[in-house]
């Protein structure tokens, strides 16, 4: 019987143990039967977890970190029980006095009682066993996770099985990170559970999923950089060419492999930021150094966020040339009939024209003899003007990028926002070819906010512009003196402008509230918010260097607001970054300082700087977009029905006073019916105002808005010293805004004067 029992506990069954196993009375006492019940537990659960460990071993497609766990249940664990099995046996067979009494009796008691120290113990497996049976806690994150919680679970020897299973597998897990953050390799078999993957775009992005809780956000970025940094092509070439040394990396992989399990939180995410910075140091300061990127900063700056205004007002004016152009070679009605923004078609080949003409215009500017502006001749190779989606682009699954700091919704909301339609009366986005490897620094998701910022921006300046133009029409708004005398021509000359007088009086009031509107909500946002906040990143960004801003040559206008023009001594002995696209070299860096900030770092600030301007310019409030995008389109049809019976009135003096009749035109007609359309026009821009002062007015009684507004809040890790993390400055205020635009109460609903 004791031979039965033994060798069930090892594994085999035994019919002395089944559950249904009878016996004849008077042989098995209550007690005696009792410990036989303890022992086929204790059995059962044995062959249960051997049978869950084989059956996780056979699934080769599954998680390496899920089979390597289950490979220590068994070698480790079941064999230990298995060796106390045969301990006990051997002590049996050689009369051990401590389970051999008088008689060579062998208790019962004596047997069972030496493995009821197991038994919570082969509980616990079986019930972990179970865990990873399952399909979410078939992925490295959960058991590791599961693991490390039930460390804490207050016995010992649940704890040291823990304690050896959470070593199995975090080591496990490190191998995996350490062919990543070494050579930037993705494991294939079995790596499915890996929190890094690659995109449908090529790209990789990091899954905050399958990533054990011990691992911040912030160290996923770093650790998603390394990676990416190693697969990029400068770098490879580096690798191959032998410039990064195996001393390097047998220094990397000791810090990996001095970690001590459970794996420390702290611990582990100074190690990874270690090995972001020495990376940077080795090897990304020597193709990536710090004027580069100050100097794509600089540029993106100047033409995306109007930091130029010369060129956001060059542009403006081709495109508005291009599109009148294209309307009268088709002789399109719809222009004259104040369609302005329906049935038109714009072609790829048109924009990218546009974009070549104000590169033109900008270099007339400069004069047959001024310096050579740099930054206008890199922008004009990297800068692209092209038709867009109508709709945003379906978001792909969400991940982690480096620097990414707004959410995706609100990404996305931004893509879908309709100011792109506006420039040409179709979605166009200005866009830029970065070059390598400045991608390591800059994400898509950053270039997609400057196109949508550029769109935002541009198109309340367009506005500006086109409403500014119509006081250049000066017959519309003066005549000159009627001439003298009492003639029946005096007389109708006079009642003839009186009467267009009177009829331009509300149009030239209403344009005259709407430019003011624009004016003041453009130098808030250009002065109080894009220039206050750019300044601010620039300071951090270039502390400790000697220079204070890259920056370019004067030039003959400029955007009021921008940022003041200094020289810039500063030059780089690295050409290869710019050798790709084409651009002059720029003059190097004579500070010879160590860079302050990594590239990591970099654009988690930059990225934190650009979520920040979105939020400061209210890009990401639909309360105010979506008003402020009606009353510019609003405004747009006030100028086509402006300058449709300005040629109207035209006509009509030409009839009138030089007998030039055009027998195909009813202009009485048509003036009414343009007089009308004003009219009509006028009202909706007057209610637009009020609507978007209104969305502020809402925005400013939002507690929630209103909270994140006066203290924005960082990312929730801790920060590191060595980080130096890059804090925004609090700059504008909506209720600044509504003070300059709700002066005297002119645009306030109840007043009568706009009636």
């Amino acid at each position: 019987m004791l031979h039965e029992i033994l060798l069930s506990l090892s594994g085999h069954p035994s019919p002395l143990l089944q559950p249904d196993a009878t016996f004849p009375p008077g042989v098995i006492t209550p007690s005696e039967r009792q410990l036989l019940s303890a022992a086929a537990h204790l059995s059962q659960t044995h062959v249960k977890i051997i049978n869950a460990t084989r059956e996780i071993s056979r699934d080769t497609q599954g998680s390496i970190i899920v089979r390597a766990v289950s490979a220590a249940v068994e070698d480790v664990h079941l064999r230990a029980f298995r060796r106390k099995v045969i301990e006990v046996e051997a002590k049996i067979l050689n009369d051990d006095p401590s389970y051999v009494g008088a008689h060579n009796i062998v208790p019962l008691t004596a047997v069972v009682g030496e493995f009821s120290q197991w038994t919570r113990r082969m509980d616990w497996l079986w019930e972990f066993m179970q865990f990873m049976a399952n399909r979410e806690g078939r992925q490295a994150a959960q058991v590791i996770d599961h693991l490390r919680k039930e460390v804490q679970s207050g016995y010992r020897d649940i704890e040291d099985t823990a304690m050896s299973l959470v070593a199995v597998a975090e080591k496990a897990w490190l191998k995996q990170v350490s062919a990543w953050l070494l050579y930037g390799k993705l494991p294939s078999p079995g790596g499915h559970d890996f929190f890094v993957r690659m995109a449908d775009d090529g790209d990789f992005i990091a899954e905050k999923t399958m990533l054990p809780e011990f691992v911040t956000t912030k160290t996923v970025t770093s650790m998603l950089f390394i990676g990416k940094c190693l697969n990029h092509p400068k770098v490879k070439k580096m690798i191959d060419s032998g410039l990064r040394g195996l001393g390097q990396l047998s220094v990397q992989l000791r810090q990996l492999s001095s970690l001590s399990h459970p794996l420390d939180r702290a611990a582990f995410s100074r190690t990874i930021t270690a090995m972001r910075l020495d990376i940077s140091e080795t090897t990304l300061q020597n193709i990536l150094p710090l004027s580069k990127v100050a100097e794509m900063l600089q540029l993106l700056r100047q033409f995306f966020l109007l930091g130029r205004g010369e060129f956001a007002m060059a542009l403006i004016q081709e495109a508005d040339q291009r599109t009148r152009n294209r309307w009268q070679r088709a002789d399109n009605l719809a222009y004259e009939k104040g369609d302005a923004l329906r049935n038109i078609t714009v072609k790829d080949g048109e924009v990218a024209a546009v974009l070549a003409r104000t590169w033109a215009v900008l270099t007339s500017m400069q004069g047959a003899h001024a310096e050579e502006d740099e930054e206008q001749e890199l922008a004009r190779d990297l800068l692209r003007l092209q038709i867009g989606k109508t709709t945003a682009p379906a978001s792909r699954d969400p991940g982690i990028e480096p620097g990414m700091e707004l959410d995706a919704e609100a990404l996305q909301l931004m893509e879908q926002s309709p100011f792109r339609d506006l420039l040409f009366s179709a979605p166009v986005d200005l866009s830029i070819r970065l070059p390598s490897p400045l991608d390591m620094v800059l994400t898509p998701a950053d270039l997609r906010l400057y196109s949508c910022a550029n769109a935002y921006l541009l198109s309340m300046r367009r506005a500006h512009i086109r409403l500014t133009d119509l006081w250049k029409i000066s017959s519309l708004r003066r005549h000159h003196p009627a001439p003298k005398g009492a003639s029946q021509y005096a007389v109708e000359l006079r009642e003839r402008w009186s009467t267009r007088m009177m009829t331009m009086r509300s149009v030239w009031v209403t344009a005259s509230a709407a430019l003011f509107f624009l004016g003041e909500t453009e130098a808030y946002f250009q002065t109080e918010v894009v220039a206050v906040l750019w300044e601010g990143f620039l300071a951090w960004l270039l502390q400790g260097q000697q220079t204070s801003q890259p920056s370019r040559p004067p030039t003959r206008a400029t955007q009021e607001g921008g940022e003041r023009e200094t020289e810039d001594a500063s030059t780089d002995e690295d050409e290869d970054l710019w050798l790709d696209c084409g651009s002059p070299r720029p003059r190097p860096n004579e500070s010879g300082l160590k860079p302050t900030h990594d590239p990591q770092t970099i654009s988690t600030a930059h990225a934190r700087y650009l979520s920040t301007l979105a939020f400061r310019l209210l890009l990401t409030q639909p309360s105010f977009t979506v008003p402020l995008h009606s009353l510019l389109v609003h405004i747009d049809h006030l100028v086509t029905h402006t300058h449709r019976l300005h040629s109207i009135f035209t006509s009509i003096d030409l009839e009138t006073d030089a007998g030039v009749v055009d027998a195909f035109a009813d202009l009485p007609t048509e003036e009414a019916e343009v007089t009308a359309l004003l009219s009509g026009v006028e009202k909706r821009v007057k209610d637009g105002i009020g609507n978007v002062i209104a969305g502020l007015r809402h925005l400013e009684s939002d507690a929630a808005f209103m909270a994140r507004w006066e203290g924005e809040e960082l990312d929730g890790d801790e920060m590191d010293e060595e980080e130096r993390s890059y804090r925004p400055s609090r700059v504008g205020g909506i209720s600044r805004l509504l003070m300059k635009l709700d002066f005297g109460g002119w645009f306030g609903r109840q007043r009568q004067d706009w009636e």
